[in-house]
């Protein structure tokens, strides 16, 4: 066994199941590896941002590692931004980048790709990763795989490992796992009874879950978890998607003065907010209608549990879930009252399109053919999302990096094998649409629909006055075909309900609807959202 493989075998034993990558010089001989040794099945994208959000979008929809190859330099530095967005959002991915070898250091020349030193990735990488190793000596390069792989799953965050390329086929021992770290089974039960102590005493307890929940692989558990305490749940925006196969009293996503006042009411009232791996965060909590004194929640995410001043340090949430299901006194089942509904009943005549109207036109397919997982891009079709039936969804809802929605949507049905539905903007399709002409060579047919309002139209509600958010006439339908699918372009919903129903019919390559909205049409949620913060942001101090 060479060393490349004793990393791929790592991988692959850690729960990797897929690599994505793009090759470059000092890579190729680390590509030339995972091609010949077949540990890892790997899938080449056009651009290594691209990479970065597919590998991303596979380790949230697996729960497990994903991983990102790419080389030194030019690769790796391009990869800066999704790998910066998967730390920010706990997405354990593993990069891996090939490098110099020795003998190329050691020239005195400086080398092609090179930043300001040698070691300025390296360190670059070390800002947005939670662990780090170069594999240069391969007497502790196991022991180092070993360190990095249990990093990346134990705080479900990046890692980087540099290979050097004269590295790669050196003979090296197999990787043998670290073990757990054992955990203070009597903090946690001093943790767990304080919690069901305040949950019992509280008038109105509410659980609300949020991305942790899926990084750990705990959705089932917390399901049971909020039948058996009797609480009613809802996601964080950032949890969006949680507990979409799972029997939970889910009742909606939290999104403050943007969300149902329903949802809003119930936590922004609760005299004990349970926080299971919720990221705590603006985009969580910044639009709260009115502010919730994070004092008095209970939380339990990064490690730690904390109520109030009181924190218990190093708690596993796996372990805390695990100890309430088996502490917790048998409750009176949660309410179902107050559920979310979602808009559905496409009216299919000749009035324009709005996001709504897309909503409500992808909940009546799903309903006659099945749900599909989504990757959503930011803007508003990721607000869009939240009008849709509640699936599995994938989204940079805190990070907000621009470019995510078809890499990682490609991604979905390379981990999953199930067709994709991908919601992205016309700005975001720009950066990163033309990964879609890599889906013809693995067999992927995801379902695409673009919001084209020729504008950022986000950010023009922030700043109406400003040009620059003017993108221009882009035709994105006739783009389809030269890159392996079928496009249409469609102006009135009547248009919309008969483009939806021909591409889910259609199998085999992927199917683009260009929906053409009319600028300034947003959807109620985004309006909602943007007055809110707008109203928050005027308020003195």
């Amino acid at each position: 066994m060479n060393l490349a493989q004793s990393l791929l075998a790592a991988l692959r034993d850690h729960g990797a199941r897929e690599i994505f990558g793009i090759p470059g010089d000092f890579a190729l001989p680390f590509f030339r590896e995972i091609e010949t040794s077949g540990i890892l099945p790997l899938y080449t994208l056009s651009h290594e941002p691209g990479v970065g959000f597919a590998a991303d979008a596979a380790a949230r929809i697996h729960s497990a590692l994903g991983v990102a190859a790419v080389t030194y330099g030019a690769g790796a530095l391009n990869m800066v931004n999704p790998v910066a967005a998967a730390y920010a959002e706990k997405s354990p991915v593993v990069v891996i980048s090939g490098a110099p070898g020795k003998g190329e250091i050691s020239s005195g020349l400086l080398l092609h790709h090179q930043a300001k030193t040698i070691d300025s990735q390296f360190e670059i990488f070390k800002q947005i990763t939670c662990d780090q190793a170069r594999l240069d000596d391969v007497a502790v390069a196991p022991a180092a795989i070993a360190r990095v792989l249990a990093s990346c799953k134990r705080h479900s965050r990046p890692v980087y490992i540099e290979v050097p390329r004269d590295m790669v086929g050196v003979p090296a021992e197999p990787v043998v796992p670290q073990r757990e770290a054992p955990v203070d089974a009597e903090q946690i039960d001093a943790a767990v009874a304080e919690i069901l102590g305040r949950l019992a005493r509280a008038r109105a307890p509410v659980m609300m879950v949020g991305v942790e929940v899926r990084r750990f692989g705990l959705e089932d558990k917390v399901a049971a978890l909020a039948h058996r305490l009797g609480l009613p749940v809802v996601t964080s925006m950032l949890g969006r998607g949680l507990l979409a196969h799972a029997d939970a009293p889910l009742l909606g996503t939290y999104l403050g003065v943007a969300g149902t006042p329903e949802v809003t009411d119930l936590v922004e009232n609760s005299d004990a907010l349970l926080l299971l791996g919720v990221i705590v965060s603006d985009t969580n909590f910044g639009v709260s209608s009115r502010r919730i004194d994070l004092r008095t929640t209970i939380q339990a995410l990064d490690g730690r549990v904390a109520l109030g001043y009181h924190v218990y340090p190093d708690v596993p949430l796996g372990a805390l879930v695990d100890r309430l299901l088996a502490a917790a006194p048998k409750r009176a089942a949660p309410s179902s009252a107050g559920a979310a509904s979602y808009p559905r009943g496409l009216v299919a005549d000749d009035a324009p399109i709005a996001p709504t109207d897309i909503a409500a036109g992808i909940n009546d397919l799903m309903a006659r053919h099945g749900r599909m997982p989504i990757a959503a891009d930011v803007g508003d079709c990721l607000f869009t999302a939240m009008d849709i039936e509640h699936t599995e969804l994938t989204a940079p809802g805190y990070y907000a990096t621009m470019g995510y929605g078809v890499p990682a949507g490609l991604a979905l049905q390379a981990a999953t094998g199930k067709r994709s539905l991908i919601l992205v903007g016309d700005g975001a399709f720009q950066m990163t649409g033309l990964e879609l002409g890599n889906a013809r060579r693995y067999g992927w047919d995801p379902l695409v629909v673009v919001f084209n309002n020729a504008s950022w139209e986000m950010l023009r509600t922030f700043q109406p006055e400003s040009a620059f958010n003017d993108l221009g006439e882009w035709q994105f339908a006739d783009i389809a075909r030269a890159l392996g699918g079928d496009g249409e372009r469609v102006r009135t919903r009547r248009e919309l309900a008969q483009a939806l129903e021909r591409a889910i019919g259609r199998r085999g390559r992927f199917q683009l609807i260009e929906a053409m909205i009319p600028r300034g049409s947003l959807s109620k949620t985004l309006e909602r959202f943007v007055a809110g913060v707008k109203r928050l942001s005027a308020k003195p101090g």
